[in-house]
């Protein structure tokens, strides 16, 4: 039987492109199976082949384990220390005993065990080889046929015994996909897994476009275009935003193509989904405005802060720019990095004067200056107390109605400000949190200590001045916990009247 143990090493081996040495394993490990079986009990068994000439012998083994070893169980697969060093005075826990037993026939097992270890092994081996080849190409577009669909999504083949899996939310939606027909996506994730789909494929992930310009737009491998980003709705709408390194070439007009023919490839292959090619600018108020197209932006207010803009356009724009159910300035939003919010230019107005009243009155309360001067702040661009108080001294010189010494007194009066808020906060922070004999208390812990004292409620004596109703809407506290809580906080007062 030794050559038909090589033939079968062989043939399996170039049948699968699988290393031989793991058909060797799989076949020892089929005959070990067939040994173990014509036994009939729990024994552990070894199969060894001779890799050149394919004869093979059999040995049963004992795994040897420490004396006092509580977790001994198998006398069958175990044995103790001291037994295994009657038989090998070098035995050492962990070492394996072995005694030759007499080997089964490989042909009356070839076409049982040892053909279902063998598929389990060259699946294995295959799986190993499939993530192995992917691993590095995590972030890259790949190119399968639909090889079968199920309710959770599609299953494709990508050739070389690899399958990737699109789950059903990966997918665009509505996208007619029939079995035979070739798709590409964008490889998310390459999962070592035992059983099912390991390569993970998204059809609908924002870097699936940027990949397809990649492909049908040449001067991009040519470092002649970046592509700075992509926003999608999936087989809708999507925005890239494009910037040239050579000032001779327009980067829109290269990925539009010369009569759409490269926009459109990229449109096809997404189930038809309009895209809009972005100018990006490193003004990311003019990389906005440029986003929102096609609708024309007629006013931009940017909080920097906040990272957000108001944007104002006209009435007539302002369904266009909203785009339908808020699809244009979401996907502008998405592809800029900013929160954008959309007005016509009424609106913009009304808020920048309420706006501006709102900074007026700041400025007349914690300056103590007259509307005039707060105006005149506002008008100058300034949007808080810490400007007022650390910007340059020349730049409030550089006001036309102000003089060195009101600029002094302003600054004076805006760092006093600062101070004043800085001292109440801090003794707002003081005041809300719970004093030691709340935290302290029998029943206490010190979330609900803090609750309470969020409430106004830090001592033992202002508890025990509570209701039960004062606490039953507090969070893990019933009726029974708060009349609990409450009379151990009032038990001072009783051991106060027993005193007296």
């Amino acid at each position: 039987m030794s050559k038909e143990v090589l033939l079968v090493a062989d043939a399996v081996s170039n049948e699968k492109g699988v290393d031989k040495e793991i058909i060797f394993e799989a076949i020892e490990s089929a005959l070990a199976s067939a040994s173990r079986k014509r036994h009939g009990g729990d024994i552990d068994v070894r199969v060894s082949i001779d890799r050149q000439t394919g004869d093979y012998q059999t040995f049963r083994r004992w795994l040897v384990v420490d004396d006092e070893d509580p977790d001994f169980e198998s006398p069958e697969r175990q044995m103790l220390l001291s037994y295994a060093r009657e038989r090998d005075p070098e035995a050492q826990v962990g070492d394996y005993i072995e005694e030759p037993m007499e080997s089964v026939s490989f042909g009356r097992i070839a076409a049982q065990t040892a053909k279902q270890v063998i598929v389990q092994k060259v699946r294995e081996a295959e799986r190993r080889q499939v993530v192995e080849a992917y691993q590095q190409r995590v972030g890259e577009l790949v190119m399968g046929m639909v090889k079968r669909t199920e309710r959770g999504g599609i299953f494709l083949d990508l050739g070389n015994n690899a399958e990737a899996f699109v789950p059903r939310e990966e997918m665009i939606p509505r996208e007619a996909i029939r079995i035979g027909d070739r798709v590409r996506g964008f490889l998310k994730d390459v999962r070592s897994e035992s059983r099912g789909p390991q390569l993970y494929v998204s059809r609908t992930a924002p870097e699936l476009l940027v990949e397809l310009f990649k492909l049908e737009v040449p001067e991009v491998n040519q470092g002649l275009i970046d592509l700075m980003g992509a926003a999608r709705d999936p087989g809708l709408r999507a925005k890239i935003a494009v910037r040239s390194n050579d000032p001779r070439l327009d980067p829109v007009g290269a990925c539009v193509g010369m009569r759409g023919s490269r926009v459109q490839s990229v449109s096809n292959e997404l189930a038809g989904e309009r895209i809009d090619i972005i100018l990006w600018d490193e003004n990311p108020a003019q990389f906005v405005i440029n986003a929102m197209s096609p609708a024309e932006v007629l006013s931009i207010v940017v909080d920097e802060e906040k990272r957000s803009m108001d944007l104002a356009v006209s009435d007539e724009k302002l369904s266009q720019a909203i785009g339908r159910a808020g699809q244009n300035v979401r996907l502008a939003s998405q592809l800029t990095g900013w929160e954008l919010n959309v007005m016509n230019a009424e609106q913009a107005e009304e808020k920048s004067e309420a706006e501006a009243r709102e900074l007026q009155e700041l400025f007349m309360r914690d300056l103590d200056v007259d509307e005039e001067v707060a105006s005149i702040l506002v008008q100058e661009g300034f949007s808080s107390v810490e400007e007022v108080a650390y910007v340059p001294t020349a730049e409030l010189l550089g006001i036309e109605e102000f003089d060195e010494e009101i600029v002094e007194e302003l600054r004076g009066r805006a760092r006093d400000a600062l101070l004043t808020r800085a001292i109440a906060s801090e003794e707002q922070d003081v005041s809300q949190q719970p004093a030691e004999d709340l935290v302290n208390m029998e029943g206490m812990d010190f979330e609900l200590a803090q609750r309470l004292a969020e409430r106004g409620v830090r001592t033992m004596e202002e508890l025990a001045e509570q209701s039960v109703d004062d606490l039953s809407d507090l969070d893990g506290v019933d009726e029974e916990r708060a009349a609990q809580l409450i009379m151990t906080a009032r038990a001072p007062w009783f051991e106060n009247e027993t005193g007296e």
